[in-house]
């Protein structure tokens, strides 16, 4: 009987340190989430390029984005941006679709640390382009929120500078901003919904409108034009004003 009591108990402290070693393995097959974004710089990507469908962005010669980025689109999905290690880094713009006729686009840039930026992508799939702008992101200390304005409407032929003009202030908010120009964050109204117009430079000649602008407070907008300069309507390529945030 004493031997048996011993056999018993032996089975169970092994069992009990059986089952005390699989708590510690399942511990270690979660990572702790990361937390530190010292070294990190955060990215949005906005896509302009012309007939575009399914862009996808790779850094290092990692995948960025997950689903295509199609035109008019911007990843992630605003307000948000995402965050990648600072330093030196490899971009590469594809479709990766085997019948694409889209030319791949690659650059370098250097990101600072802890510093926010937009790509934007443009031009058409025949000869895309990329344009990367170091954000001043600002969150106000009243209830305004922040706009900037950012002409990337493409044309093979030479275009006019343009206006921004506010139906709300009746007055330009952006003057004379050539094509790929992109201005510094201004204070808008928020919660107040207002009428932006696209105009020649210094002519009432109208060429897009953005109604329904209504800003959240204490966040970041970016107004861009874009589409194919003389395509007109309100779907596909044409030339239009549209707004996304970044926080």
């Amino acid at each position: 009987m004493k031997n048996i009591i011993k056999i018993t108990t032996g089975c169970f402290v092994l069992g009990l340190l059986a089952l005390v070693s699989c708590k510690k393995e399942t511990g270690r097959e979660h990572s702790p989430e990361d937390t530190d974004y010292t070294n990190k710089s955060f990215v949005q990507v906005y896509n302009g390029i012309v007939n575009s469908t399914r862009n996808y962005v790779y850094v290092d010669a990692n995948q960025l984005t997950g689903a295509a980025l199609a035109f008019n689109s911007t990843f992630p999905s605003t307000p948000s941006n995402v965050a990648i290690a600072s330093g030196y880094k490899t971009f590469l713009v594809k479709d990766t679709l085997i019948t694409s006729t889209q030319v791949p686009l690659s650059f370098a840039e250097v990101l600072q640390p802890k510093s926010y930026y937009t790509i934007f992508l443009y031009d058409s799939i025949n000869n895309p382009k990329k344009k990367i702008v170091q954000n001043n992101i600002v969150i106000p200390s009243d209830t305004t929120a922040r706009v900037r304005f950012a002409n990337f409407i493409y044309s093979s032929t030479a275009v006019p500078n343009v206006d921004i003009y506010s139906l709300k202030r009746a007055a330009n908010v952006f003057t004379n901003i050539p094509v790929t120009g992109v201005t510094d964050y201004i204070p808008y109204a928020s919660s107040l919904t207002d009428t932006l117009y696209v105009r020649e430079t210094g002519t009432m000649t109208q060429l897009a409108v953005l109604n329904g602008f209504n800003p959240t407070q204490l966040r970041s907008y970016t107004l861009v034009f874009r589409g194919r300069y003389q395509t007109t309507g309100t779907t596909g390529i044409a030339r239009l004003l549209t707004a996304f945030s970044s926080n």
